[in-house]
């Protein structure tokens, strides 16, 4: 195990780790995705079209979690704010400019360099670090999320309780993953993955959660889970918020 010196900059602070969580092709899987982490129409392109998605219930979550302006353009100014699995920062830059002092962690560094690249682009001011969440010390976090992470990941257990030490007391986690139903199958994996949507072996379908199993996991955390919302698809509406969990799902927990 190694853990690399710091280094502070206005926008990444670099630091790699290995740990138990981490699954060694999941990492190089995504980093090769790097390049094109934000290109709308690349590999990520899913990414793109899901993220307003997950922002609207993040956002939903903060104004009730912390009974805020629903008005205010920055409603975590003076908050901290973790995502793991943070990828190239779809999610941390908007959470930066919802006033969060971010931090991003990701298995990947080639991840890790992208975002912070893409960052100083913007002008934000993000930490990232490459490594394993379960051993950082990295103080506790306000809000804590993970989108799309825990389905990649060797120990769900042990995932979900590193989250969990990072929550600061009266802190909120978000968490989103895929649904283990045959619509999953069929969609995720048979369709999109089959069409090139979303690149071919990103989604191994018996390592997707069902919520009630994310409850436990979260129970065994300390964690109480709030009412999961589902994330949908019609072709129609595209990817929306919905109350049909049997695709993709998104919760908040807090401390019980």
């Amino acid at each position: 195990m190694s853990d690399a010196t710091t280094q502070q900059s206005s926008n990444t602070s670099a630091s790699t780790i290995s740990g138990q969580t981490i699954r060694p092709d999941e990492a190089a899987h995504f980093g090769r995705l790097a390049k094109d982490w934000w290109d709308p129409k690349g590999s990520s392109a899913m990414l793109h079209r899901l993220n307003p998605v997950r922002l609207r219930f993040l956002r939903e979550a903060i104004d009730l979690h912390w009974a805020s302006d629903i008005e205010a353009r920055r409603p975590l100014a003076g908050k901290s704010a973790l995502d793991v699995g943070c990828g190239a920062g779809l999610l941390c830059e908007p959470l930066a400019r919802l006033g969060a002092e971010v931090t991003g962690v990701d298995a990947a560094p080639e991840n890790v360099a992208a975002a912070a690249l893409h960052a100083e682009g913007a002008g934000l001011d993000i930490r990232y670090i490459a490594g394993e969440i379960g051993s950082l010390d990295i103080g506790s976090f306000d809000l804590v999320t993970a989108m799309e992470v825990i389905e990649h990941v060797a120990d769900k257990r042990a995932f979900v309780a590193a989250l969990a030490e990072k929550l600061a007391p009266g802190g909120l986690m978000v968490l989103s993953t895929p649904n283990r139903t045959p619509q999953s199958r069929l969609l995720m994996i048979g369709a999109a993955e089959g069409i090139g949507l979303i690149p071919k072996g990103t989604h191994h379908w018996d390592d997707f959660i069902t919520p009630e199993e994310l409850a436990e996991l979260l129970g065994y955390a300390g964690l109480d889970m709030g009412e999961p919302r589902g994330i949908g698809f019609s072709p129609a509406k595209g990817l929306h918020l919905s109350d049909n969990l049997g695709l993709n799902y998104i919760v908040t927990a807090r401390r019980a």
